[in-house]
């Protein structure tokens, strides 16, 4: 069966692929929707592949490829990112074009060879520089550390496309649909988040930088390598980006605790009900036993409050709690609020070393701090409260605080 790709309109097809097979995105990630390798076909005088695929999608993908060429040579495959989910294919694409040119940057060419071992025929392009294919071109802008060194983006002058690599993209696999007015933007822009915060959002400094070289820019299409292609709303995955990366967060608190018998659980469920009773309506409550890293990081990039609660585990945090906290300090998260929690039963340390990890930060950390031994009793109930309040009260500042400035 012939595997059609998709003709996104004269000059340029879709011939990426999806994988619902890989478990971990990484080998760190869950995939429960799976994901997608996109891959671009651009054809005017010349011929130019946008970014290849993961190898163990070759087979569809080069499918796909020969079809849309119909016949015509390849000329030229431009390696916008080099992680392997989409250079894997490199190979395999010169073994079926033997003279197609690579095109990248400098840092490009050395990946080249320090993963392929492919030293010959490449184009070096700079910040700036066109691509001439013939009635179209493509301008490349150097996007360092969004998210590898050597990333890069490229416009097409004429239809005002951008091809932005890792930039603008999302987990879950294309169910039958690739464009942004055809799916289901709810669940999308929950994955996409997901994927902003667990893959790029350790570097949203460089993200800011990117989007103000870019913004000079008439775009009418973002094309990346994961996720949908925005052609209705390009201006939507922009301003997701641009909010994701300046740490804009909304009102609410998301609580996660380690527990290992339930009584630091119920600790998180006394601060759950009274930051109900103090108006706080988005309230996510995680075991970080039960729910992967990966999710809680997202609603944590989402929310402005952050309450952590860990039993005390051989005079330290919870394991899942400790790996939790590393996470959170590898992506140097600012603009939260941030309360601590637990209990211990012969011996303490989870909510010493849960302090410390929140004065480390650049976090607002809510002075109540309340340890239980073994069972929360009165008086810890009581402080667990008090917790809550604190953590409503800098959440209701904000809210004042916004009001006023419009207002103003």
């Amino acid at each position: 069966m012939e595997l059609l790709s998709v003709k996104i309109n004269d000059f340029l097809h879709y011939v990426g692929v999806n994988d619902r097979d890989t478990h971990l995105f990484e080998n760190l990630w869950p995939l429960e929707n799976g994901v997608a390798y996109n891959s671009y076909l651009l054809t005017a005088e010349k011929t130019a592949l946008l970014d290849t695929v993961k190898i163990t999608k070759v087979s569809d993908f080069s499918a796909k490829l020969k079809a849309a060429l119909k016949g015509k040579t390849l000329d030229y495959l431009v390696v916008h990112h080099m992680e392997p989910d989409h250079s894997g294919s490199i190979v395999m694409i010169r073994e079926m074009y033997p003279d197609v040119q690579l095109v990248g940057n400098k840092r490009t060419i050395q990946y080249l060879d320090e993963f392929y071992g492919i030293t010959d025929n490449i184009l070096e392009v700079k910040d700036g520089d066109t691509l001439d294919l013939g009635g179209r071109s493509l301008r490349f802008y150097t996007t360092p550390m969004v998210h590898w060194p050597e990333s890069m983006v490229s416009y097409e002058e004429k239809s005002k496309i951008l091809f932005s690599q890792d930039a603008f993209g999302g987990f879950g696999a294309l169910d039958g649909t690739i464009f942004d007015d055809e799916i289901n933007l709810d669940f999308y822009h929950s994955e996409t988040r997901r994927y902003y915060s667990n893959i790029v959002g350790k570097f949203s400094k460089q993200v800011q930088s990117a989007l103000k070289k870019l913004s000079g820019l008439e775009i009418s299409m973002v094309c990346p390598v994961h996720g949908p292609i925005w052609r209705s709303h390009p201006e939507k995955i922009i301003e997701l980006y641009d909010r994701w990366s300046r740490y804009e967060v909304e009102e609410g608190v998301v609580i996660v605790y380690g527990s290992m018998y339930g009584n630091t659980q119920r600790m998180a469920e006394v601060i759950a009900r009274q930051l109900a009773e103090e108006g706080i309506k988005n309230i996510k409550v995680f075991d970080v036993s039960k729910t992967h890293e990966s999710y809680i990081l997202s609603e944590i990039w989402r929310y402005k409050g952050v309450i952590l609660g860990s039993c005390t585990y051989n005079n330290y945090m919870f394991p899942l709690m400790t790996k939790l906290v590393n996470v959170l300090e590898m992506n140097n998260l600012i603009n939260h609020v941030i309360g601590v929690f637990g209990s211990y039963s012969w011996s303490g340390g989870a909510v010493k070393a849960l302090r410390e990890f929140a004065e480390r930060g650049k976090y607002d950390v809510i002075d109540e701090v309340i340890e239980a031994k073994c069972s929360a009793c009165d008086e810890d109930i009581e402080g667990l409260k008090r917790v809550a309040k604190q953590m409503a009260y800098k959440l209701k500042e904000d809210r004042l605080s916004s009001l006023q400035e419009m207002l103003d």
